[in-house]
């Protein structure tokens, strides 16, 4: 695929996009729920290679094709590794799936009721590395815990931010400002991000798209305004805490939103699977994603 064909796919393939993005904090909880115990590397070497391990047995799997799987989000690790004898984004683009790359180095501490990203002074470097592998897009992830005015708006302008670099590196940027699904003030922060969305992507020139990653609005249709906005690619969701059941049904709910899951698509998978039973457990679990990606439940029309 190339850049128009991939392009094509992300913004109208019927799909959902997989999140095999742990990064260092989070890899030792993946591994455990992967059936590794803890303990059972003595290094972050040791760490990183069983989980490059577990996503190249879920890339070259039968089921994950671009059938129902039109893209991957990688982390950098997985990006620059190989995967059945090719670096992972060809391994992916083989397949007929559209790669990504997690470009944020965490959160900072919560200020405003938000966590901005950290800092990112090698980013440009990391474009050029990605888009030279033929990765297509790149994502980033910034967390809103309370419904504050101006935590919210930072959270969106240093999304767009960090979006229009992405851009000018040639990629397609991923914005994922999720909104924390216990929140004690979540339905007003989902106004209150919307709109901020909103007036960032009315305010962008050119013609310069993106895409947004978002937590499933507690509201159905909340986000239409987004889904139909003539600058945004795409809109995704996150599971966010829910089981895949919960996320699906939610997810179901709302048009033009497809799934990128992470936890809710790999809950089931065991490192002591036969690959026949990995397989299996893999394919139900990408078919019941995608039908909600895909199928959607006819909303009440509001009074």
């Amino acid at each position: 695929m190339n850049t128009a064909e991939m392009t094509a796919k992300i913004a109208a393939g019927k799909g959902f996009i997989a999140a095999l993005d742990q990064s260092g904090g989070s890899t030792p909880k993946a591994l455990t729920g992967y059936g590794i115990a803890d303990g059972s590397w003595s290094s972050d070497e040791e760490m990183y290679a069983l989980i490059h391990d577990m996503r190249s047995r879920i890339i070259t799997a039968p089921s994950f094709t671009g059938n129902k799987v039109i893209g991957a989000i990688l982390f950098e690790r997985t990006m620059d590794g190989m995967v059945a004898g090719k670096p992972a984004p060809a391994a992916l683009i083989e397949r007929g799936v559209v790669p990504f790359i997690k470009i944020d180095k965490g959160l900072e501490a919560e200020a405003n009721g938000v966590q901005l990203m950290k800092p990112m002074p090698e980013l440009d470097a990391l474009l050029a590395r990605s888009k030279a592998l033929g990765v297509f897009g790149t994502k980033e992830r910034s967390v809103i815990n309370l419904a504050n005015h101006e935590g919210i708006a930072a959270i969106v302008a240093q999304q767009f931010e960090i979006g229009q670099q992405v851009i000018a590196g040639g990629l397609m940027p991923i914005l994922e400002p999720e909104l924390n699904i216990k929140s004690p003030e979540r339905a007003e922060a989902e106004v209150i991000l919307r709109d901020e969305l909103l007036k960032a992507l009315d305010a962008m020139t050119g013609d310069d798209t993106v895409m947004l990653k978002l937590s499933i609005p507690e509201k159905a249709g909340l986000f239409d305004s987004l889904v139909d906005h003539p600058r945004v690619l795409r809109v995704v969701a996150l599971s966010g805490g829910y089981s895949r059941t919960e996320a699906c049904a939610e997810l179901a709910k709302n048009r033009g939103i497809i799934a990128s899951f992470s936890r809710a698509l790999l809950s089931d998978l065991r490192h002591q699977m036969t690959d026949a039973e990995f397989d299996a457990s893999l394919s139900a679990a990408i078919d019941e994603i995608y039908t909600a990606s895909v199928d959607k439940v006819a909303q009440p029309v509001a009074a």
